[in-house]
């Protein structure tokens, strides 16, 4: 059941027809009923039309709402044809999920059924006055609409601003799932594949697919109410094919059947991985535009010192995460066990590509090495340890590239800007500390 729901909400999320017909619906059923109360509603006469300006004024409206839709959906299929060729098709679903674009819509078709619903009732002695004078404020809203929607979609075509918005929702993600992972009943998040004695149940897939989240406060219900020890075998945002197992019970004295029904629900797959429990994800998005901007075919290494900018912010987020895994309490008779990344499975995908690509541009590396060093200022202590392993690697990237290069003494050095800042700042704020 929890599935369902899950599946559900994502799907009406980045649905951009539900909320339209929603509206389409709204606005018949909202001009039927003001066309049948200006019947018995009193009328200003500085609202009174007649029969042929009604007629007209509505068809006009109608005609603008289908043209104005059919020019939203235009940009809105340009934005996907640059944002994928530009920034990186997985943050699409982010974008088609903006409820900017799904209220515009909403308020494009609402406003197209109500006019439409009210042109049909005009009569020589019957005029809709009110209706006709509410629908042209609606085409007023609708077009102020539009030039917001227009506004905020041209300002995020900037890649600052994807990787802004990215970072934002990937920094949500990561609390969500701090604060699942340190309630009374969290389960032990381990690093490594767990293997018990006495299996009692598995439950397998019934397709492929990505992990998209995991019901974990049920698989606590399930280990309370049986006893027994609950163990997940992937991360989310792992692929499983058709029938692989995704978790094993230990210990359960019930019939194993009746444990598979209640947990069969309790993982959700889907096509693709999304952000909600899945942190890392949004890390990978961030990644792959950099990357992209760093290919010889794009060659801007500029948008990817501004995607490690908020790259960097977010791994500091994470960086100031405890880690360790918690041990349950010796009393308590259940124990749900599940896979969790460590500080360095997130370093090292925020920077090791990064690197790999980037590492014959002097703005990058230069770049990098700020925010490595900020991060080991920054993280807990035991965290240090991976910032300064990603230092050394770096290092070793740097006098590989331009060893015979004049210029390896400044891919040595770290800027926040890449290029033009201050070089000797990291220095003076460590000799501060």
């Amino acid at each position: 059941m929890w599935g369902l729901v899950f599946k559900t909400r994502q799907y009406l999320k980045g649905s951009l027809w539900f909320l339209p017909l929603l509206g389409g619906i709204a606005g018949a059923l909202l001009g039927a009923a003001a066309g049948s109360s200006d019947r018995t509603v009193a009328e200003l006469s500085s609202l009174e039309y007649s029969a042929s300006t009604a007629e007209a004024v509505l068809a006009a409206i109608v005609g603008s709402t289908a043209a104005l839709t059919g020019f939203v959906v235009t940009v809105s299929v340009l934005v996907v044809q640059m944002a994928t060729s530009t920034f990186s098709a997985r943050y699409m679903r982010l974008w088609y999920r903006d409820r900017m674009l799904h209220v515009l819509l909403a308020t494009l078709v609402g406003t197209f059924t109500f006019s439409f619903t009210l042109l049909a009732g005009v009569e020589e002695n019957s005029v809709p006055n009110l209706g006709v004078t509410a629908s042209g404020a609606l085409m007023a809203v609708d077009v102020f609409l539009f030039l917001f929607f227009l506004d905020r979609f041209v300002h995020r075509l900037r890649p600052v601003a994807v990787a802004a918005l990215v970072a934002e929702a990937g920094r949500r993600a990561f609390e969500s799932v701090v604060r699942s992972a340190t309630g009374p009943d969290a389960p032990d998040i381990v690093r490594a594949t767990v293997e018990l004695d006495g299996q009692s149940a598995v439950v397998r897939t019934h397709r492929a697919g990505s992990i998209q989240a995991v019901d974990v406060a049920g698989l606590v219900r399930v280990a309370r109410d049986y006893g027994c020890t609950v163990v997940l075998n992937h991360l989310v945002g792992d692929f499983v094919p058709a029938g692989a197992p995704v978790i094993n019970v230990y210990g359960s004295d019930a019939e194993s059947r009746r444990v598979e029904r209640r947990l069969q629900g309790m993982i959700v797959l889907g096509v693709e991985r999304t952000i909600e429990q899945d942190p890392a994800f949004a890390l990978r998005i961030m990644v792959d535009i950099a990357i992209k901007a760093l290919s010889p075919a794009v060659n801007d290494p500029t948008t990817a010192v501004q995607v490690i900018n908020h790259l960097g912010d977010t791994l500091q987020t994470i960086g100031a995460t405890d880690f360790e895994p918690k041990a349950a309490p010796v009393e308590r008779p259940w124990r749900v066990v599940v896979p969790g990344r460590g500080w360095e499975e997130y370093l090292s995908l925020g920077v090791t590509e990064i690197r790999e690509y980037g590492a014959s541009s002097v703005q990058v590396v230069r770049r990098l090495r700020a925010m490595l060093e900020e991060l080991h200022g920054a993280v807990r202590p035991e965290h240090r340890a991976a910032v300064e392993i990603e230092l050394a690697r770096l290092q070793a990237d740097v006098e590989r590239e331009f060893g015979p290069s004049a210029d390896l003494d400044r891919a040595s050095e770290p800027d926040r800007q890449g290029l033009g800042g201050v070089t000797g700042l990291g220095a003076l704020e460590r000799a501060l500390r």
